[in-house]
């Protein structure tokens, strides 16, 4: 039997009972924008980050286009990041009239490199956004200090880190605001879009809750310049809610398979991923071979799925040209290596065997 690159129906089978009782739920009190759920599941989100406060919009671009707005960016305004993440924090931030000044990556995991970060950073560059990819935790220490002889606030996307942990902290504990999207493939999915911004400051909290509601202060009372409609309904609310328990143990399981990724992948020209600690929910199973598509085709022939995340860096996108632009060397090779194996909770160990035994079997 073929095997899927994801399987969102075996994904949530598990939770079919609790997402319908949800459903029911919300139906019967027939409120269904910013109510009873929502409130819940900020408070219990932002305590499973361990951070005081959770606001919920729309989807996790808006997440980060707002938490952008609420710690000051602005037209003209820089903002360092890195350019092998799709595009998402770039359109954010060109979305406040800001302009992405990009970082290189490191060799080992494609994380933003802290020595390209020091080098690329001046007066114009108002704030940082550090995307912790693939479900790996960037090296935050080392940038937060960096980031911090400059007084500027370091944004955290957390679209692929849900749970991912350092020491006593997760992802969205390290800087000023952590972004998340509960997109249906992330490994907190909603069954739609939905977004959320964690933090420990209060003034950014009421920024955002008013940004994500027109601006407003009080009700059709627009206050704030940049505001919008986007708010987490209460459906996708319940239904992460309904979730939320599980995810430390599917992240254990995403991290099974990486691990035997990692032990049992020997083909010369496939670079494995390390195995995962507690600071990687692997959100996706990345490797690296020079000869990339070749590899992908020769999977898709034993009928095994694999994605490029991310075939084209921001830097080289239509409408992602930067004025002063600096060499990314790593993140160029990065693009052209990368190749995503299945590794979703459902995935079984045969599969994964399956898959393991594909690749090395692969003649380049």
């Amino acid at each position: 039997m073929p095997i899927p690159f994801n399987d969102l129906r075996r994904v949530n089978a598990p939770h079919a009972e609790a997402l319908r009782a949800a459903f029911d739920r919300v139906l019967g009190r027939g409120a269904f924008v910013l109510g009873e759920e929502v409130g819940a599941f900020e408070r219990e989100f932002a305590s499973f980050c361990g951070v005081p406060h959770c606001v919920g919009v729309a989807s996790g671009s808006d997440a980060l286009e707002l938490a952008l707005r609420a710690v000051g960016v602005g037209e003209g305004d820089e903002v360092a990041t890195v350019a092998n993440a799709a595009m998402y924090a770039t359109l954010a931030i060109r979305a406040t009239g800001g302009r992405p000044r990009y970082v290189d990556v490191d060799g080992d995991d494609l994380l933003m490199c802290p020595s390209s970060l020091a080098a690329r950073l001046r007066p114009s560059v108002r704030a940082v956004v550090v995307t912790h990819l693939y479900g790996r935790l960037a090296p935050m220490d080392r940038i937060l200090e960096i980031a911090a002889q400059r007084g500027i606030p370091v944004i955290e996307d957390c679209a692929q880190a849900h749970g991912a942990t350092r020491g006593s902290r997760r992802a969205g504990a390290f800087g000023t605001a952590g972004c998340f999207s509960f997109y249906p493939t992330k490994n907190l999915g909603a069954l739609g879009d939905g977004g959320a911004v964690v933090t420990r400051d209060a003034g950014i909290d009421e920024r955002m809750r008013s940004l994500r509601q027109y601006g407003w202060g009080t009700k059709y009372r627009v206050e704030r310049a940049g505001g919008r409609n986007s708010r987490l309904d209460e459906l996708q609310a319940a239904f992460l809610r309904a979730r939320l328990p599980s995810l430390d143990a599917e992240n254990a399981r995403r991290r099974a398979i990486v691990a035997a990724y990692a032990s049992g992948l020997r083909h010369p020209a496939i670079r494995a991923p390390r195995a995962p600690g507690p600071d990687c929910v692997a959100h996706l199973a990345v490797v690296r071979s020079p000869s990339r598509d070749a590899l992908g085709r020769h999977l898709a022939e034993c009928g095994i799925g694999a994605v490029v995340h991310y075939p084209l860096p921001d830097h080289r996108q239509p409408g992602g040209e930067e004025a002063d632009p600096a060499p990314l060397h790593v993140t160029e090779r990065a693009c052209r290596e990368v190749l995503s194996l299945p590794c979703f909770p459902g995935l079984a160990d045969s599969e994964v065997a399956a898959i393991v035994e594909a690749c090395n079997a692969w003649t380049p």
